[in-house]
C-alpha cells in the first residue's frame, strides 16, 4: 500500500509495524501527524571548527572524513564499543559509538561528514563520543533535532520525516485564504513545514514557527469561541431574579468590597438567563472570592437548586466547607462536605441525600464527580482553582446537572490578555480590593548569614501570641544543598524554634493526618507550621502573621506570592521573610519585585516576562489542549492577531461549514479531540 498523509504511519516507507510501535509512543499515527511533530531545537553544522581549535569536555561541531573504522569491541555486561579513525586534513580524532552497530555501520571509510558530539581527551589524544552526523554534501546545514523514545534516533525520524514532506508535495494544502496571509504577513503553509524541519537559515525556521504557531493559536481560539457559543445554545434553569439574598449580606461578618458586589451582581445576572453562566472569578490571595461563591450558592439554594463546589485539594475544599458552613447554614441551608477521606458510611449518606434534594450545597475533592453521585437538581458548579483541574474532570462535574451554571475562581492572578486566552470560553470578573481591615504583608528577603536574626523575629511575634508558617521546597533529605521539611522540623524544634510548638505538614501525608494538623494550627494549639507548598492554597489562618520561605529562588514570583498569602488574613500587621544565598541576577531581581509590591496582577506580569515559554504555570494543568508549537504566555502579539482573526472568521462562517474554511475546521476539531461540535 502506498501512504499517504493519513494513512498509517506503518505504510511510510521502511517504518513498519516496530517502528511503528515506538512512533505510536509519541502520539505519531500517521505521516500527517509525523510532519507536525516540530522538532523541539536545531544543530547547525554551519559552525564547525577544526580539530585544534575543539573545546575538550564540550559538544563541538568537526568537520571529518573517515580514515579507518574498527572492528566493534564486546565488553563486560555486553556494551559494545565501536571505533574509527577521522581527520579534518591536518590532524586526527578517534570517533567513538556505544551500543550502536547500526548507526555505526552508517560510517564510510573515505567519507567526509559533519560531526556534532562532545570532544575527550588530551591535546594529544582526542576522541568524539556519539557524535550527531550529516554527510557533507548535504545541503541543509541546519538540522532538525526531535523528541525521541526509545528505539527511535534522530536519523530516523530526519529520514522518515523527509519522505512525508514528500507526500505533502503531492497533496498540496493551505488551510487559509490568501487575504489572512496577507494581513498578518504569514508564510505558506507548505512552506512552512518544510522549513520548521529543515530550515534553509535561521530567518527561514523564525518565519516558519511565526507560521504554525498562528495556526495553532487560530485553532485555540476558534475552538474556545465556538465552545462558548455552543455552550450559549444549551438551556439551564433560568433562576427568579426577584429572589432576595439581603439577609446574607446582612448577616456577614463584614461588608463587601466594591469588587464583590459587582462580582456578585455579575454572578447573579448571569443566572437569571436561560443560557448557562460560563464565568471566571478572578481575585487576588485574600480577595474574598468564597463570600462571592457563597452569596451564589444562597442565591440558587432560595431558588430550589443545587450547587457544587469542587476544590483541587482536601485542605482547601475542608477550608470552603467550613467558610461556606459559617456564612449559610445560619440561613437555613444545608451543606455537606465530601472527600477520598470521607468514611464509606458518611459517603453513603451524602449521596442518598444528594440525590433527594436534601443537601444544597456540596464542597468536595475530586470525589463529587465520581459516578455513583447523583444530584436531584444540580444548577451552579464551581471550581476553584481551575487549571490545577484536567478537561475531563471538569467536564465530568458540569455533566452532573443539566446544563448547570459554571462559576470558576482562581487566586492565581492571569495578565488579562493570558486569561482570555486560557479561559476563552468563559466570561471575567476581577476583585481587585482587598476587604477592609487587611494590611499590606511586609517582605523582606535576607541571604542565610541573617537567619538567626529572622527566628529572634519570628519568636518576638510567636511571643505575643501570633503564630507562624516556615516554608521548604522539598520533603526529604537528597544530594541537593535544598533544605528539607522533615530533617528542617527535628533541627528547628531543637534550635530556632526551641521551646515553642512545631508540628510537620507535607503532601505525602495522609489526608486525615494533614487535617488533623491544620485544625490544630487553625485552633491555635500549634505556634509554627513548617510545612511544603501544600499550603499554598487557600489555608486561612488569621492569626498567622509571619512567613519564613526557605530557598526562596526555588520558587517563581506567583509562587511566592501565593504563599505569602497566607499570612495577613486578619487585623494584626504580618511579614514574609524570604531566606536565599543565590547572587544570580534573576533571582536578585525576583527577590526584589516580591518584597516592593503586594499586587498580584503585577507579579504575574513580571513572572509572566522572567519565566519564558511554558513555566508560568509550573507542573499545573491549565485545561488547554496540548500546543506543540505556539506557547500562550509568550506570544501574546500574535495571540492577539489569532483573536482578530478567528473574530473574523467566525462572524463570517459560525460554524466553519464554508468550503474554504472546512480544513481549518478539521484540524480544530483535533486539537480539541472533537469536542467543539455537537
Amino acid at each position: 500500500m502506498t501512504a499517504n498523509l493519513f494513512s498509517e504511519i506503518e505504510y511510510l516507507k521502511g517504518v513498519g509495524k516496530a517502528r511503528g510501535e515506538k512512533y505510536r509512543k509519541l502520539e505519531i499515527n500517521s505521516p500527517y501527524d509525523l510532519i507536525y511533530h516540530i522538532p523541539r531545537a536545531y544543530l547547525d553544522f554551519r559552525a564547525y571548527v577544526p580539530i585544534q581549535q575543539a573545546v575538550i569536555g564540550s559538544y563541538n561541531v568537526l568537520k571529518l572524513t573517515v580514515v579507518q573504522k574498527n572492528r566493534p569491541q564486546r565488553v563486560r555486561g555486553g556494551l559494545v564499543i565501536c571505533n574509527a579513525v577521522a581527520t579534518d586534513g591536518i590532524d586526527s580524532i578517534v570517533i567513538v559509538i556505544y551500543n550502536n552497530v547500526y548507526g555505526f555501520q552508517a560510517l564510510k571509510e573515505g567519507q567526509t561528514y559533519y560531526m556534532y558530539g562532545k570532544v575527550n581527551g588530551s591535546m594529544l589524544r582526542r576522541e568524539i563520543v556519539a557524535p550527531v552526523f550529516i554527510k557533507a554534501e548535504e545541503t541543509v546545514l541546519i538540522q532538525p533535532i526531535y523528541r525521541l523514545t526509545q528505539g527511535l534516533s534522530v536519523n530516523m525520524v530526519r529520514t522518515n520525516m523527509r519522505q512525508a514532506l514528500d507526500i505533502m508535495k503531492h497533496f498540496p494544502f493551505e488551510t487559509l485564504p490568501q487575504e489572512i496571509l496577507a494581513q498578518y504577513h504569514l508564510a505558506p503553509l507548505m512552506w512552512s513545514l518544510e522549513n520548521i524541519h529543515f530550515p534553509t537559515s535561521d530567518k527561514a525556521a523564525e518565519e516558519a514557527r511565526r507560521r504554525l504557531a498562528f495556526d495553532e493559536l487560530l485553532k485555540l481560539q476558534l475552538g474556545m469561541t465556538m465552545l462558548k457559543l455552543r455552550r450559549r445554545k444549551s438551556t439551564a434553569f433560568a433562576m427568579d431574579s426577584s429572589v432576595d439574598i439581603s439577609d446574607f449580606e446582612r448577616a456577614l461578618p463584614f461588608q463587601f468590597t466594591e469588587g464583590q458586589s459587582q462580582a456578585v451582581a455579575d454572578v447573579i445576572a448571569d443566572m437569571c438567563r436561560d443560557t448557562p453562566m460560563n464565568r471566571l472569578l478572578q481575585g487576588d490571595v485574600g480577595s474574598g472570592k468564597t463570600a462571592v461563591a457563597a452569596a451564589a450558592c444562597c442565591f440558587a439554594a432560595k431558588n430550589g437548586i443545587q450547587s457544587a463546589l469542587m476544590a483541587p485539594t482536601e485542605i482547601l475544599a475542608t477550608q470552603h466547607f467550613n467558610t461556606l458552613s459559617e456564612l449559610l447554614v445560619p440561613l437555613g441551608i444545608e451543606v455537606c462536605l465530601l472527600t477520598g477521606s470521607s468514611t464509606a458510611k458518611k459517603k453513603a449518606t451524602i449521596r442518598e441525600k444528594l440525590a433527594n434534594g436534601e443537601i444544597d450545597v456540596i464542597v468536595g475533592t475530586h470525589a463529587i464527580i465520581q459516578k455513583d453521585v447523583e444530584y436531584k437538581a444540580l444548577g451552579l458548579v464551581i471550581t476553584d482553582e481551575q487549571h490545577r483541574f484536567g478537561v475531563a474532570q471538569r467536564a465530568a462535574l458540569a455533566e452532573k446537572g443539566d446544563s448547570p451554571h459554571r462559576l470558576v475562581m482562581s487566586a492565581t492572578p492571569i495578565p488579562r490578555t493570558l486569561a482570555l486566552m486560557i479561559y476563552g470560553d468563559l466570561d471575567i470578573s476581577v476583585i481587585k480590593q482587598l476587604p477592609k481591615g487587611r494590611q499590606p504583608v511586609k517582605t523582606y528577603a535576607v541571604t542565610g548569614k541573617k537567619r538567626a536574626d529572622a527566628f529572634g523575629f519570628v519568636r518576638a511575634r510567636l511571643d505575643e501570641g501570633r503564630q507562624a508558617y516556615v516554608v521548604c521546597p522539598m520533603i526529604e533529605d537528597s544530594e541537593s544543598d535544598l533544605f528539607a521539611v522533615k530533617t528542617y522540623a527535628e533541627d528547628a524544634a531543637k534550635g530556632n524554634l526551641k521551646g515553642y510548638t512545631t508540628a510537620l505538614l507535607h503532601g505525602k501525608m495522609r489526608p486525615a493526618e494533614k487535617e488533623k494538623v491544620m485544625k490544630q494550627f487553625r485552633d491555635g494549639e500549634i505556634q509554627v507550621l513548617i510545612c511544603t507548598t501544600v499550603v499554598e492554597v487557600g489555608v486561612d489562618v488569621p492569626n498567622a502573621a509571619v512567613m519564613v520561605i526557605e530557598n526562596a529562588e526555588r520558587f517563581g514570583l506567583s509562587q511566592l506570592h501565593q504563599l505569602r498569602g497566607r499570612v495577613g488574613r486578619g487585623s494584626f500587621e504580618s511579614f514574609c521573610i524570604l531566606i536565599t544565598d543565590n547572587k544570580n541576577d534573576d533571582c536578585i531581581k525576583r527577590m526584589k519585585i516580591i518584597s516592593s509590591t503586594t499586587d498580584g496582577f503585577r507579579i504575574a506580569e513580571e513572572d509572566l516576562k522572567m519565566r519564558g515559554p511554558g513555566d508560568f504555570f509550573g507542573s499545573a494543568q491549565h485545561g488547554l489542549p496540548p500546543l506543540k508549537i505556539a506557547d500562550v504566555a509568550c506570544s501574546m502579539e500574535l495571540s492577539g492577531m489569532a483573536q482578530e482573526c478567528a473574530a473574523k472568521i467566525l462572524a463570517d462562517d459560525p460554524e466553519l461549514s464554508k468550503p474554504q474554511n472546512r480544513s481549518l475546521k478539521m484540524d480544530t476539531m483535533r486539537l480539541f479531540n472533537h469536542d467543539i461540535t455537537g
